[in-house]
């Protein structure tokens, strides 16, 4: 029986009265939801606000009082955030769909403004400076004038997308890190809105389209990481569908001891949380530790929930919220209306939650700790970090002979296995942490005091995430001391954390090319992936911005730490790194005097103007975008080309090829590369062709508007191991059943000539790393009709249903490897062409080239009925479109 909970109240601050669907007035309804966790409470909120009878019932409510019974459910429920936020990577996708729905719709005979973001959209250009230019004065004028340059035809058309798109703006380059912004400025912890001649008050919630939108998680603020198709949903008014998770306590005791930092907890949690499993769940932090964590150290621990697995890491409400909030400069009616609604709303830190299981940490037992080679989750505690690079070595070494002092072109010095090239401060996660921050140029400052240098092979940057980090550098007067080191500012961007490390010096290139060098990167990152940092850099370490700048002083991974000098100082006394690691005191002090609100008001005042360069920048087109035709960056791609008004029936898969056969942990990186493009790569061909110079490719990141560049960049990781073609990396197969190695875009184009459907085979985890669209958009134009895994990550799981492509996992202990599958196979999916319905066990028949075949069950990973229905309709935005239409 349905029936509508009467919920809504008045509260009034400072004469001003707000409405909110208060919590404490649904429990007459539902029971006591007092000891709901801190999220679970946002999401309750979310339903009783947006009960409708249609996308939210009162049996939804009442599935998610009940989750505190027996804290697990498999209930699904719908989430509508109050806003989306976007970086420019993802961002210019997701608008060149919006631009080719309005195409659509006007093709349809339909209104195209229609299509209009319903919430706030905010998007940060962050994602495209490239460190060109490093280790000197004019390094960041000349790699910013460089990314307008190169990204000129993509940020015009996001300038024409804020003309004409409601609800849509646009943060230039050079601001900032989109997640770092967000903290900052955007973030409100409570959100406000007009409805008819009242105000609302709600939690302030959002999806973002890049996985470490967890990061304002920090702040006590609900949300995560989506897809770019679900993110333009959400923007359309579409809501999120989602199974209530399981919510995994995490209790904090104790403080930090003297010489670790944030970055060290995260790492610690981070291995923690990936060994106990909270893949798709929710992660709550409480306990007494909580008092001793700044919001800046609760950013960092939230930043790094897709690298623990989960969906999201929450910290509730308390009075470092507050102390933020003042901080960092925001209006202080809406931090007492933050206070005034979080306690009658039971949202502030206080009563012990349930949760569904609950770990524990004391604080005390952090150690300074890296996480490396090639995945976040693989902790290295400090004092360990030669025997674990030296394994890392043997492991390369294949001829049991490791190569020494390779000597680099017209250069005093050699290389070495295990060198470090790359010494990067970078990356939302570490420099958003002014105490970290501080700490590096600190330790910056008494390493030169000591005459100690960096190692004159490494690629050293700084690349903060804010420009108030610039303000409290220069007001310390610190940023000489790192400009001394070669830390010079490269941009205010991600740079190396995803691949726009920009290129090592030739001769040393060349150096590692010709000797096969297994060198190092050292990055205060959260993504380490193979082939992600940079692609002649095979080792990649995350490290806390001190210990970033120790590397790049000590040189190799195989120098410790701990026990080895970095150097000698002018009297030729051995300097280890503790007599260079600044105290906690002398941390906090600096900060004292040299952070001020101020600084963030001041930056954060004109954020959307942009420079001169961005402000003189032409736009064209008008409702509908008008295509360049000559553009290589932003194309009309072709996923609604003939689109009928009514989807067509369902088949099933019949006949279809493995186009790979991968292992476990394939990400993102590997599936749609975000870094440069090799000149002899499909999509570097087809760059040429088009007329386009060599130093302009620019990244695979910065030319997702262009379909034809990124479906042939689909799985051309340069570290792609493709086991149907053992002992070859890179993005390459063998086309059955002629047996040539082709690389997989041109043997995709021939069997989509063939008419032959296509599948991918994978190991575990297939799909971690960052929120991609284009590593679900890429395979759908390759011709991929399904993937069948042993098991998914979160986001890409349903970035593949959004793009109509059918996620499938092995049952029964199966996988490729029991079934000794290698490419020459042909698999029948079948079962669902007359009915799908979530989770459900459909058969495949595999058809060997010796005539046997066999039946195998899968589960289809389709989980909600909502996800059913964006199945149907070939994908979620033409499942929008097609609403919309009528």
């Amino acid at each position: 029986m349905s029936y509508h909970l009467q919920t809504r109240k008045t509260l009034t601050l400072e004469g001003q009265d707000y409405t909110y669907y208060s919590l404490e007035q649904a429990s007459s309804y539902l029971g006591d939801v007092s000891r709901l966790p801190y999220s679970l409470k946002i999401l309750l909120e979310n339903m009783l606000r947006l009960q409708d009878e249609r996308a939210v019932k009162a049996k939804d409510i009442e599935s998610l009082a009940e989750w505190i019974k027996t804290r697990t459910s498999q209930e699904e429920i719908a989430f509508t955030p109050a806003r989306v936020l976007m970086q420019d990577f993802t961002g210019v996708p997701a608008v060149v769909d919006l631009a080719a729905m309005r195409d659509a719709i006007s093709h349809m005979k339909g209104d195209p403004n229609i299509i209009n973001p319903l919430a706030p959209v905010d998007l940060i250009i962050d994602h495209s400076v490239i460190v060109d230019q490093f280790a000197n004065e004019g390094a960041y004028k000349f790699n910013v004038h460089r990314e307008v340059e190169r990204n000129h035809e993509r940020y015009a058309f996001l300038k024409w997308g804020q003309r004409a798109f409601d609800n849509f703006r646009v943060v230039p380059p050079g601001t900032g890190i989109c997640h770092q912004v967000n903290l900052e400025y955007l973030g409100q912890v409570v959100w406000t809105n007009k409805r008819g001649n009242k105000t609302e008050v709600y939690p302030d919630t959002l999806v973002g389209t890049d996985s470490h939108t967890t990061m304002i998680n920090g702040l006590g603020i609900l949300g995560w990481g989506v897809g770019g198709i679900e993110a333009e949903a959400a923007m359309l008014g579409q809501p999120f569908s989602m199974v209530i998770p399981d919510v995994i306590g995490f209790r904090l005791d104790g403080k930090l001891k003297e010489g670790t930092t944030a970055t060290d907890l995260v790492l610690t949690i981070t291995q923690m949380l990936r060994s106990k499993g909270v893949v798709g769940k929710f992660v709550e932090f409480y306990g007494p530790g909580l008092k001793h964590l700044t919001i800046a150290d609760r950013a960092t621990i939230g930043n790094m929930s897709p690298e623990y697995g989960a969906t999201c890491g929450i910290f509730p409400i308390d009075d470092e919220t507050l102390s933020y909030l003042t901080f960092t400069g925001r209006d202080p009616h809406r931090i007492k209306l933050v206070e005034a609604y979080a306690k009658v709303q039971g949202l502030w830190h206080g009563t012990e939650p349930l949760f569904t299981d609950t770990v524990m940490l004391d604080l005390a037992d952090v150690e300074p700790s890296l996480a490396g080679p090639t995945r976040p989750q693989d902790k290295i505690l400090l004092k360990n970090a030669v025997t674990s690079a030296t394994s890392t070595l043997a492991t390369e070494d294949k001829e049991g002979e490791r190569k020494q002092n390779i000597p680099v072109r017209d250069e005093p010095y050699t290389l070495n296995h295990g060198d470090v090239v790359i010494a990067a401060i970078t990356s939302c996660t570490n420099t958003s942490n002014p105490q970290v921050m501080v700490g590096a140029a600190l330790l910056a400052r008494n390493a030169v005091q000591k005459g100690l240098k960096t190692k004159p092979w490494v690629k050293t940057s700084l690349a903060p995430g804010s420009q108030v980090v610039t303000d409290y550098y220069e007001k310390a007067g610190l940023q000489k001391d790192l400009d001394t080191l070669g830390f010079n500012l490269v941009g205010y961007g991600c740079t190396t954390c995803i691949g726009n490390s920009g290129p090592l010096f030739s001769p040393i290139a060349k150096a590692i090319e010709e000797s096969d060098l297994s060198v190092a990167a050292v990055l205060s990152g959260n993504r380490n992936f193979e082939g992600r940092i940079h692609p002649q850099v095979k080792m990649n370490y995350l490290a806390s911005p001190p210990l970033v700048v120790a590397y790049a002083i000590a040189g190799s991974m195989l120098v410790d730490l701990i026990n080895d000098p970095l150097g000698q100082d002018a009297q030729g006394r051995d300097i280890y790194l503790r007599h260079l690691w600044p105290t906690s005191q002398e941390i906090e002090a600096v900060i004292r005097t040299s952070l001020t609100a101020e600084m963030f008001t001041k930056r954060y005042a004109n954020v959307f103007e942009g420079d001169e360069e961005w402000r003189k920048m032409k736009i064209e087109g008008g409702v509908t975008y008008g295509w360049p035709p000559v553009s290589t960056y932003v194309k009309n791609p072709p996923f609604f080309d003939n689109m009928p008004k009514t989807p067509s029936a369902l088949k099933d898969i019949k006949g279809a090829h493995p186009l790979a056969i991968l292992g476990d942990s394939i990400s993102t990186d590997h599936i749609s590369p975000a870094g440069s493009i090799k000149i002899d790569s499909p999509a570097g061909l087809y760059l040429i062709e088009h007329k386009v110079d060599v130093g302009d490719f620019n990244s695979y990141g910065s030319r997702r508007g262009n379909h034809e560049v990124m479906m042939r960049g689909t799985f051309a990781n340069v570290r792609l191991h493709n086991e149907m073609i053992p002992g070859i990396t890179g993005g390459v197969t063998r086309h059955i059943p002629s047996g040539e190695v082709l690389s997989i875009y041109d043997a995709a184009m021939r069997y989509l000539k063939e008419e032959v459907p296509l599948v991918i085979i994978a190991g575990k985890d297939y799909g971690i790393g960052s929120s991609r669209d284009w590593a679900a958009k890429g395979p759908r134009l390759l011709g991929v009709k399904a993937v069948i895994a042993e098991s998914f990550e979160r986001i890409h799981r349903s970035n593949l249903i959004g793009m109509g492509v059918l996620p499938l996992v092995f049952t029964e202990g199966m996988t490729r490897l029991t079934l000794n599958l290698e490419g020459s196979e042909r698999f029948d999916i079948e079962g669902f062409e007359n009915t799908l319905h979530p989770k459900m066990r459909l058969n495949a028949r595999i058809h060997r080239l010796d005539g046997t075949s066999e039946s195998i069950p899968l589960l289809c990973r389709i989980d909600t009925e909502n996800e059913v229905e964006y199945y149907k309709h070939g994908g979620i935005l033409h499942y929008v479109i097609r609403q919309l239409m009528q």
